[in-house]
C-alpha cells in the first residue's frame, strides 16, 4: 500500500507529486500525460513566445523531476476510487488496482466544445478556451467570445478593456441580466449577438472568421483576430462523485487546506471549487494539497 496516490498529471497533480516525493512519501502518480493543459498554448500570428508569461515554464520544472522516476508514475488514467480498510483503492482504465492511505484528486476539467466544422482544426491556432489567460495579448484587436454563461460574460468584459472590438455570441443571453452583463451591454466596443449560433470556423493557418446563423435563419460571417469558446468547464470528478461532496457544477468542494469532507481524500486544481482556473493557481493548490496529505498521513501513522 502506498502512502499517497496522486491522480492527474496537470499543474496541480505534478506539483503535488513533487512535494510528496520531497517529503519522502511512498507516492504514485496516475495520469495519462504529464503537463495537462499546459501542453497546449494559443498561437496568434502577431505574438512571439518571448512576449508571453506562461505557467508552462514552472510546470516543466516539476515535470522534469518526474520524467525519469518510472517507479513513481503510471501513465494511465484512473477510473474509480473506493474505500478499503485503512485507505482507498484506485482502479485504472486497464483494470489494475493500486491502494494508498491517502488520495489527491487533481484530474482537472474538460472544456465544453462547440462541435462545429473547423473547431478541431483551429483549436489553439487563433481559437482557444481561455480568454482570461490570453486577453492581454489582444490589445487593439478584434475578438469573439462564444458562450451563454457567466464565464462568457466575464471573458468578454476582460477583453473589452483592451480589444478594439468584442463580439459576444450567445444563444440565450441568460447571463446578461447580471451586474457585469448589464455593464457589458453598455460598453461601446462590445457587440452582443444574442440568438446567434456558430455553424463553422474558417481560416488558413489560423482561425480567421466565424460563420453564424442569425435568429432569422440567415448566414452571417464575422472576421476576428482571436476567438474564445467560453461554454464553461466540466470537472472530471466522476471517479469520486459517490464519495465526496460536490457543488452544483460538479466540482469537488475543498477547504482552505484542500481537504474534502472525507478524511484522506484531498483535491486540487480545476476539479475543485477554487476561484479562477489558472495554471499558477493550480500549482499553489497542488502544493497545499500535498502538504495537507502529508500532515494527514503523519497523524494516522
Amino acid at each position: 500500500m502506498y502512502d499517497l496516490i496522486v491522480i492527474g498529471g496537470g499543474p496541480a497533480g505534478l506539483t503535488a507529486m513533487v512535494y510528496a516525493i520531497r517529503k519522502r512519501l511512498d507516492a504514485l502518480l496516475l495520469t495519462k500525460d504529464l503537463g495537462g493543459k499546459t501542453n497546449y498554448r494559443l498561437a496568434l500570428p502577431w505574438v512571439q513566445d518571448y512576449q508571453i508569461i506562461r505557467g508552462l515554464e514552472t510546470v516543466n520544472k516539476f515535470r522534469a523531476e518526474l520524467e525519469y522516476l518510472d517507479f513513481a508514475r503510471r501513465m494511465e488514467a484512473a477510473e474509480k476510487v473506493r474505500r478499503i480498510d485503512n485507505g482507498f483503492a484506485v482502479t485504472t482504465r486497464s483494470g489494475d488496482e493500486f491502494q494508498a492511505r491517502a488520495i489527491i484528486v487533481a484530474t482537472g476539467a474538460r472544456q465544453v466544445r462547440m462541435g462545429v466544422p473547423g473547431e478541431k482544426e483551429f483549436t489553439m491556432k487563433g481559437l482557444c478556451y481561455s480568454a482570461l489567460s490570453y486577453a492581454p495579448l489582444c490589445i487593439d484587436r478584434v475578438t469573439i467570445v462564444i458562450g451563454d454563461e457567466d464565464l462568457a460574460v466575464r471573458s468578454a468584459s476582460e477583453l473589452a478593456t483592451v480589444a478594439r472590438r468584442v463580439y459576444l455570441v450567445c444563444e440565450s443571453g441568460q447571463a446578461l441580466s447580471s451586474p457585469l452583463g448589464r455593464k457589458l451591454q453598455q460598453a461601446e466596443n462590445v457587440t452582443i449577438l444574442q440568438g446567434y449560433q456558430v455553424t463553422e470556423v474558417k481560416g488558413d493557418a489560423y482561425a480567421r472568421s466565424l460563420v453564424l446563423r442569425t435568429p432569422t435563419g440567415e448566414t452571417k460571417e464575422i472576421e476576428a483576430d482571436a476567438m474564445f469558446v467560453e461554454k464553461a468547464l466540466t470537472p472530471r470528478s466522476e471517479l469520486v462523485a459517490d464519495l465526496v461532496r460536490l457543488d452544483e457544477r460538479g466540482r469537488i468542494i475543498v477547504d482552505c487546506a484542500n481537504r474534502t469532507n472525507v478524511p484522506g481524500i484531498f483535491a486540487a486544481g480545476d476539479v475543485t471549487n477554487i476561484y479562477a482556473e489558472q495554471v499558477l493557481i493550480a500549482v499553489g493548490e497542488g502544493a497545499k494539497a500535498a502538504l495537507s496529505a502529508y500532515d494527514y498521513i503523519l497523524s494516522i501513522s
